[in-house]
């Protein structure tokens, strides 16, 4: 999936439909068709007719994967609100699937963006109508990348607004959802607009550091290949990725400015059949090059929260240069790029190596289902973060809270921690075992006394390291104590504590301290 500057056409838009029945091609080419009528009045800031918003809007779902009945609600994702077509009319020609979808994205775009409270109205219903149907968010986050990569032909002040939003709320859960090519094109395209001088300064460095990489990299991978076939192995595709200018930016600000402490600017990819692959290539490589310690990291036994899988290494290659590289399968590279939207047709149960449920497993819950006929048709399910959201957000009338807590808990970077039984619990970083214990039930957390990590026994405010196994100790007369609300880092945790105290929302009773 790349931003396609080119005026795209039906015909693209078929090709790219992965597994196409014939109705769902029929079902396509009929909204293509109502939509360009429709909306044959309709121009952009641009001056172009608005119709090449709706045509890039479908093409980016078809590249994403999704069926002939998301791609068809993306033509009309419009054309309730901007051109008055009745919902009846949907019905009638569509069918209720397609009207529920143009329906839910319809009511998130009534709400504009004037001053904080109407614009995390706004948030609210995004999760509502997401909680109804994974799709709606899907949509929603294909027509925001069309309308970021023409952000030029808007206004200055709406530029940052509409970009700073995109940062902040719709790249993160892109890459919640796993789907990493969209989370990154949202953000490389945002952060000129938001932050236009540190672009221009990580464009620059980023081009003279490839100058240096470049040479070194590829006479690297040359002594790789022949590595793999000297130990008889012939089976890897061999690429390399260079980071993008978003997270390159992120992550110099955590080495201090120091380019040379980042080892991952460009990293080598390397693609196997199998797991097993996996792990035997990693063995040739540390057989032949000394890694750096602390810098092997196995994201296959323990996936990230938002369901990464890949072995990562970084070794020295013996003329002055480090390497990072990143072995993963080819269902493994296509989640890391597409994540939710590559697992449409998911199979049910299936087990890695280590006999524990895939991280992905959720998807099949909340992804449409296939019919006789090959289309799609809602589950109704979602992930567990979300429907979170739905809850939070229905126990909360301090719009302010609601949008932090929306960027600092929900919305940043996880880790996951397990239960003594093995279940996975999805954290912000930083959490505590008063998060977790909330997580796990209002009444563990309320009656928590003490924590067991990895065995031993901890602090209830220490912070929890991905891969932790957690165990709660209650007592069942014991009460929240005022003092957790200094290290908890969740919302529900917050929440619950603040509930049980008839205490204020938490920037309130700040301001009043």
């Amino acid at each position: 999936m790349q931003y396609q500057k080119k005026e795209i056409n039906l015909n693209e838009i078929l090709l790219a439909m992965k597994n196409a029945t014939e109705e769902g091609i029929s079902l396509v080419k009929k909204a293509h068709d109502f939509a360009k009528e429709v909306h044959k009045d309709q121009k952009r800031f641009s001056g172009e007719p608005y119709f090449n918003h709706l045509i890039a809007t479908a093409y980016n779902l078809a590249q994403l994967g999704m069926g002939g009945t998301t791609i068809a609600a993306g033509f009309l994702h419009d054309c309730m609100e901007d051109v008055d077509v009745k919902a009846e009319t949907i019905e009638r020609e569509f069918g209720k699937e397609i009207l529920f979808l143009v329906e839910g994205v319809t009511k998130l775009g009534k709400i504009r963006y004037k001053g904080a409270e109407r614009y995390n109205e706004s948030l609210r219903k995004l999760f509502i109508a997401t909680s109804k149907d994974i799709r709606v968010l899907i949509i929603k986050l294909a027509d925001r990348l069309h309308n970021i990569s023409t952000l030029q032909y808007v206004r200055p002040e709406k530029q940052v607004r509409i970009a700073t939003e995109t940062l902040q709320i719709y790249a993160p859960i892109a890459y919640r959802l796993g789907i990493r090519k969209l989370s990154r094109l949202l953000e490389d395209l945002s952060f000129p607009f938001v932050y236009p001088e540190e672009s221009k300064k990580i464009k620059h460095l980023l081009k003279e550091k490839r100058k240096e990489t470049e040479h070194s990299l590829e006479k690297f991978q040359r002594s790789l290949h022949k590595a793999l076939a000297e130990n008889k192995y012939s089976n890897a595709k061999i690429d390399h990725r260079v980071k993008s200018l978003y997270s390159l930016w992120l992550k110099l600000n955590k080495k201090d400015g120091d380019i040379e402490k980042i080892y991952d600017i460009t990293a080598l990819r390397i693609i196997v059949p199998t797991i097993s692959d996996c792990y035997q290539v990693l063995g040739i490589i540390h057989g032949v090059w000394r890694p750096l310690p602390g810098r092997i990291k196995d994201y296959i036994a323990f996936p990230k929260p938002n369901g990464y899988q890949s072995l990562h290494t970084t070794i020295f290659t013996g003329d002055g240069t480090i390497v990072e590289i990143q072995i993963k399968t080819d269902e493994m590279y296509k989640d890391s790029e597409y994540g939710i939207a590559s697992h449409i047709t998911y199979k049910e149960g299936k087990l890695n190596v280590h006999g524990i449920k895939n991280s992905f497993e959720w998807i099949k819950y909340l992804l449409p289902k296939k019919t006789n006929g090959g289309e799609e048709k809602s589950s109704g399910r979602t992930p567990q973060w979300i429907n979170e959201l739905v809850e939070y957000q229905n126990h909360t009338s301090d719009n302010e809270d609601y949008a932090e807590d929306l960027k600092g808990d929900f919305l940043k970077e996880r880790i996951f921690v397990f239960t003594p039984k093995g279940d996975v619990v999805d954290l912000p970083t930083d959490s505590t075992p008063i998060d977790f214990a909330y997580n796990i039930h209002s009444d563990i957390g309320d009656k928590a006394v003490g924590a067991k990590i990895n065995g031993k026994y901890t602090t209830l405010s220490t912070k929890l390291k991905n891969g932790d196994i957690v165990e709660i100790t209650t007592r069942s007369n014991e009460k929240p104590n005022l003092k957790w609300l200094d290290f908890t880092k969740t919302a529900i945790a917050q929440r619950h504590i603040r509930n049980y105290y008839n205490l204020p929302p938490r920037k309130k009773r700040k301001n009043n301290d």
